[in-house]
């Protein structure tokens, strides 16, 4: 009897030619043995339980072990003579992560998860509409709070993610082993995953809400690690299309050619495209971005591999108008900027408004500060790099990726407060800024007896620079509106401020995997880090800042012990215990002048002399205890979480948002405990119910003293994090059908520091449903997919925080949600 479903059981059956040998009977369970009719449910509770029953949504899984991400990539496992992979490149992806136990593997589903690390597979990706933000993807765990102001969460300026209460820049984020440095709005050393790989192109996503992977090659992790894998060429040559329809206009085109194995060696290689468009929901203008994906693939023996990766993209968007809690409440959900009545925002400078703003103005509100004329984002970037995996005999294997990326953006705003030579009270203020990094890791993999011994190190150098200038707006009729989109820029009349950072960064690690018996296994080690930031202002106008002279010098993070623990126990089949202890640190953050950073938010040199002493990089002990069950009919985990900040920085800010005054301040600890709660129940065949429940309780441990004022932080909640979250999802599938739906619920957030101000919870719906119709001619695969957002059209506020936080009161920094929105989507594969 032979298994068509490429089913692998460690230290049992070997695969040969994709398929299962039924060898080693005594460890095979009995209803398979015996075959018919219960082989074929026992083979259909692996299909359905392999992804979904361990965790809140159908394709986060759970094992044991560690998590992806060590140098070159998914941690690769090679040969010995006691345990001899099988071949073809199925049974090598089976391969890469076998450490656990007794774990079970359905390839086809693309199941990997370890212990403190789950993974979301390319099964759960598909129900979301095509090209959502893989971050909004992530939104379905417990215990990951991704809010957006547009509904498939691509808008960089109005999205954040939040892992546990850790912010996305405080994670530490790789593709295919490449850091992609901090996720914040046009990173300083990487760029965002929306512009680093098509969503389409995503394999699996291994997230650890843990300490992260000692090997993860970032200096943001501090509190998790989000590891994405892209797929691989196929072996046979086709490719997909689809086209992707929606409300306010939205539209996308995606294709994709594989071309199989080109030769006997198995050389294949793989190039996509997509070009996406669409009005934003409020206000006018678009919401732009293409990109390229291509990779080769080159297999070099029977176990070892080289893969070259490309990615390039072209994004310009229109964002939302950023609002106080006042205007949100006053003037709607639905004020946004000017844009295209240069006339109107011109009258508005002079204090004429119209419309809503006039009343607003009339009873006293902040009419000038409600609309602008427009705000534009523009990043252009590239990523490439080599991922080598070589198995250099039985026990010994050697991952190394070197990757270089560069990219060159700039965000836009016409201010009312700063004139134009030619009179007009408007202006043009440009943030221009870029990076170019290369860097390498390169990591041995030794398998003794029972050990597991893993060494490497990574090193990177990044250059940062970023400029402010202000360009002349014409008076109206008399020329086209300076434009982000356009790129009529002309000469600056004015560069503000201009600051250039020039970062090395290095870091060793070492590791020790002890596996006593099958079921159980333990980790131990640390890595070392050490990052030097040089550089500062390059440019002041004194007149604008206000300061003689801005910060310069350098700033340094080290730490040479962050040690590292965790283990997990199979003590029974279908249950599972394990635990993750680590410390962490974050490298001090840098950018332009008074822009949220570390090293850019010194008021002056003065200031930063004076703090640069005694001010200690972010650092955290993160522990993780949990339990997972796995069953037929029900499957549930329980995890327990705490952690201890020390150091923590936060840039406070004060001022109006056209002249903000953000300081970074050492607001001492935060103390966090928590738990994630997960039950899924399948009571018929094709149906999952998942309900997930998620609490935590993040305090500030000490008061702080700012502008001479002490502020009562001790005991007061985080800030823009909510302590409750539930979520809910239902899928059903009946033959080539297949619908799902999904609720959350989350609960108020703390906007200001002091807990004086905060932003009411909400429910959110969302409603898909999809139908395969299969082959058609020379075509295959053929699908519809329906995605409603919003489903109850619920008004709520979405984003905060993103011109920070003030420590009391209300400020210019949240953004409203999307009302409902519909999309659908045709895809064909060849």
């Amino acid at each position: 009897m032979n298994i068509q479903l490429s089913v692998w059981f460690r230290r049992t059956g070997r695969l040969k030619n994709g398929t299962a040998k039924m060898s080693h009977a005594s460890y095979l369970p009995r209803c398979l043995l015996k075959g018919g009719m219960a082989s074929r449910k026992f083979l259909s509770f692996l299909l359905l339980t392999s992804c979904i029953v361990t965790c809140p949504d159908a394709a986060f899984s759970a094992a044991a072990g560690n998590g992806a991400g060590k140098a070159g990539g998914s941690r690769h496992r090679h040969a010995s003579k006691s345990d001899v992979p099988a071949s073809g490149p199925a049974a090598r992806h089976a391969d890469a992560r076998s450490r656990a136990g007794e774990d079970l593997m359905v390839t086809s589903m693309r199941h990997h998860a370890n212990g403190a690390t789950e993974s979301m597979t390319r099964t759960e990706m598909d129900r979301f509409v095509q090209g959502s933000s893989p971050m909004m993807m992530l939104s379905r765990k417990p215990g990951i709070n991704f809010v957006a102001n547009d509904p498939l969460g691509v808008d960089t300026w109005g999205s954040s993610l939040y892992m546990r209460g850790f912010q996305q820049d405080q994670l530490g984020v790789t593709l295919d082993g490449v850091p992609l440095g901090a996720q914040a709005y046009l990173p300083y050393n990487g760029q965002s995953i929306n512009f680093s790989i098509l969503s389409d192109n995503i394999e699996r996503m291994d997230v650890s809400e843990g300490g992260g992977d000692v090997a993860l090659p970032a200096t943001t992790n501090l509190g998790g690690a989000i590891q994405i894998v892209s797929r691989d060429p196929a072996d046979r040559f086709g490719g997909r299309i689809s086209q992707m329809f929606g409300s306010y206009n939205a539209f996308r085109t995606f294709g994709r050619v594989d071309s199989g194995r080109l030769n006997a060696s198995g050389t294949k290689f793989t190039v996509s495209y997509a070009r996406s468009d669409g009005n934003k929901w409020k206000g006018d203008g678009e919401q732009f971005d293409q990109q390229v994906n291509a990779k080769l693939v080159q297999p070099i023996g029977q176990d070892s591999n080289v893969k070259v990766f490309f990615d390039w993209n072209d994004a310009t968007q229109f964002n939302y108008a950023d609002q106080t809690i006042d205007m949100l409440n006053r003037l709607g959900h639905r004020n946004d900027y000017y844009y295209p009545d240069y006339t109107r925002a011109y009258l508005a400078a002079v204090g004429e408004f119209s419309g809503a703003l006039a009343a607003y103005d009339a009873a006293g509100g902040d009419a000038l500060d409600a609309s602008y004329f427009d705000g534009v984002t523009h990043s252009s970037s590239y990523l490439g790099g080599v991922n080598a995996h070589l198995v250099l005999n039985r026990r010994l294997a050697w991952n190394s990726v070197v990757y270089g990326q560069a990219a060159n953006q700039w965000g836009t705003w016409t201010t009312p407060y700063v004139s134009s030579p030619n009179g007009v009270p408007l202006s043009e203020q440009i943030n221009f800024s870029g990076n170019q990094k290369f860097g390498f890791t390169t990591a041995l993999e030794y398998k003794f007896r029972k050990h597991t011994i893993d060494a490497g190190v990574w090193y990177e150098n990044n250059r940062y620079h970023v400029v402010q200038d202000m360009f002349q707006q014409p008076v109206p009729g008399e020329g086209v509106p300076v434009s982000g989109v356009l790129g009529n820029f002309g000469t600056p009349f004015q560069r503000n401020w201009g600051e250039n950072f020039n970062t090395n960064s290095f870091q060793f690690h070492l590791e020790d995997s002890y596996r006593p018996i099958s079921s159980l296994t333990f980790r131990a080690g640390f890595k070392s880090m050490l990052v030097t930031t040089v550089g500062g202002a390059t440019a002041n106008d004194a007149a604008y800042t206000g300061q003689e002279q801005l910060a310069n010098g350098s700033l340094t993070s080290a730490k040479a012990f962050l040690p590292h623990f965790n283990g997990v126990w199979h003590f029974l089949p279908g249950h599972e215990v394990y635990f993750d202890v680590a410390r962490n640190m974050r490298a001090y953050s840098y950018g332009g002048y008074q822009l949220g950073s570390t090293f850019g938010g010194f008021a002056n040199q003065a200031t930063f002399d004076s703090i640069r002493n005694t001010l200690r990089p972010e650092t955290a002990w993160v522990y993780d205890v949990g339990y997972r069950y796995i069953s037929q009919i029900v499957g549930g985990s329980l995890n327990l979480y705490h952690a201890d900040f020390s150091n923590r920085i936060q840039n406070l800010t004060s001022g109006p948002i056209t002249d903000p005054v953000s300081t970074p301040i050492d607001v001492g600890g935060v103390s966090m405990y928590g738990v994630d709660a997960a039950l899924t129940l399948r009571p018929v065949r094709n149906l999952s119910i998942t309900n997930s429940i998620s609490y935590n309780h993040s305090t500030y441990d000490d008061d702080i003293i700012s502008g001479g004022v002490t502020y009562a932080l001790a005991g007061k909640r985080v800030v823009a994090f909510p302590q409750l979250m539930y979520k809910a999802d239902i899928s059903y599938n009946w033959g080539p059908a297949s619908i799902y739906a999904n609720a959350n619920y989350m609960a108020k957030r703390y906007f200001s520091y002091v807990n004086d101000m905060s932003v009411p919870g909400y429910w959110l719906t969302s409603l898909g449903a999809s139908y395969r119709f299969g082959k058609i001619g020379p075509l295959h695969d053929l699908k519809f997919d329906l995605n409603i957002y919003n489903l109850t059209n619920i008004s709520y506020i979405s984003q905060i925080g993103e011109n920070g936080l003030p420590l009391s009161g209300d400020y210019q920094s949240a953004l409203a949600g999307s009302p409902r929105t519909y999309y659908g989507t045709v895809s064909i594969a060849f």
